[in-house]
């Protein structure tokens, strides 16, 4: 059985929702963007409300298109404020959205229970040892720093195979991973560093992993 904090996850189990917190004013989707405590708890409580199993929280855009990047300081102390707060509003699971393993152990020594790392673990080498030491459940997205070219539904079970590979390395369980396929995040170009750039077009490419 997978697990994904303390909430079974695939299978025969319900379908879980995720609601997403982003603390970062320069996100694509201004809706998804709380920064202040009122605001943070009332979203927080409208999330559990509605039925959302875990909450994930981004201290930094990284939507392929745009450039966003913030220093790891300014990452971490958006997540963590945010964080606190959540703490003290619910009890629901926390996700922290970061490929950087400064961000993802300052969250995890604060309670945090999983990554979720758009990178697959392959951004930031360090990431390894940091989860290795808290063991955190992770959601792992596939990317490569390369372009890729052929199939890319061949492609993206290697690239997820490959940060398997890396979890393991590190002594998670695959209980504890949930992979992702990256949808939106395969494009020609873009501005930002977290995307994998791919020769075809990319509605085509997301269309066809979402028919597997």
């Amino acid at each position: 059985m997978t697990k994904i904090g303390n909430i079974s996850v695939g299978g025969k189990n319900p379908v879980r929702i995720m609601g997403i917190l982003n603390t970062s004013p320069e996100s694509f989707y201004k809706k998804s963007i709380h920064r202040t405590s009122s605001s943070i708890k009332n979203i927080i409580t409208e999330m559990e409300n509605q039925g959302a199993d875990f909450i994930d929280v981004g201290g930094m855009s990284t939507a392929p298109y745009l450039s966003t990047n913030v220093s790891e300081k300014i990452e971490s102390k958006r997540i963590l404020d945010a964080v606190k707060i959540i703490q003290n509003t619910s009890n629901l699971p926390i996700s922290v959205d970061t490929c950087r393993s400064s961000v993802a152990k300052n969250a995890l020594e604060n309670g945090v229970e999983i990554i979720n790392d758009i990178s697959g673990l392959k951004y930031d080498k360090k990431m390894k040892d940091i989860i290795s030491k808290f063991q955190p459940s992770l959601i792992l997205c596939a990317y490569d720093s390369k372009i890729i070219s052929g199939s890319t539904i061949t492609s993206t079970k290697k690239l997820l195979e490959d940060s398997l590979k890396i979890a393991k390395k590190s002594n998670i369980s695959t209980k504890k991973i949930v992979l992702d396929p990256a949808i939106g995040f395969f494009r020609k170009t873009g501005k930002g560093k977290f995307f994998t750039k791919i020769k075809t077009d990319w509605v085509k490419r997301d269309l066809s992993v979402i028919k597997i």
